[in-house]
């Protein structure tokens, strides 16, 4: 009987909710004959269970081992990754409106303090008192004419800085704060994979 060739590319990560039973489907793209890859997709991997906490790392040998366990004739190929972060979902509490109201207003004054300090610390009414000395040649307190297209514009560019205006994005661009979060979490699932292997390879040591 000749072999039958599978071919698996394990996901970067997935999204999973306490309780649910993962699949390999889940986890992975799988190619193979139709007449066993329905069944394959199908097979069972791991349980989330509350004790997984946050992350569960699900290797591609655990893969391969249920694979070969339902078809021993199959020759399992690896291609990619060698492994897929689940992230568990949580079931999230509804803020209630007061604490809402609360962090906002922390929000909008620490962000308003820190544009405020700022300006203090360059001198911004300074820098407008004599840039309107030098272009109309008269002396004034309050250069409005300055200040208010500078405010109006300060608004404008974090707009496009951030590239939203609430939940609609201006372009397809990335916005500066979006790439840093992507480092971010690109060095997250690496410090996950890191520590997991870890764990997995000290519970085979001691067993």
């Amino acid at each position: 009987m000749s072999e039958l060739v599978v071919y698996i590319r394990m996901r970067h990560k997935v999204e999973v909710k306490v309780k649910q039973q993962v699949k390999i489907g889940d986890l992975a793209q799988v190619i193979a004959d139709p007449s066993i890859r329905e069944k394959i997709i199908h097979l069972p991997i791991h349980k989330v269970d509350p004790s997984d906490k946050n992350f569960v790392l699900i290797d591609v040998m655990k893969v391969i081992l249920a694979i070969n366990k339902v078809f021993p004739d199959s020759d399992v190929q690896s291609i990619g990754a060698a492994h897929t972060i689940l992230e568990v979902r949580l079931p999230t509490k509804k803020i209630e409106p007061v604490y809402f109201v609360f962090i906002w207003l922390l929000l909008f004054i620490g962000a308003g303090m820190a544009i405020m300090n700022f300006h203090e610390d360059v001198s911004m009414r300074e820098v407008h008192q004599r840039m309107f000395i030098t272009v109309t040649g008269n002396e004034i307190a309050k250069p409005l004419i300055l200040q208010i297209p500078y405010s109006i514009g300060l608004g404008l560019g974090m707009i496009l800085f951030f590239n939203h205006v609430f939940r609609k994005r201006l372009n397809e661009e990335p916005s500066p704060l979006e790439v840093e979060m992507f480092k971010y979490q690109q060095d997250l699932d690496q410090y996950i994979t890191y520590h997991e292997n870890s764990e997995s390879e000290t519970k085979l040591n001691d067993n």
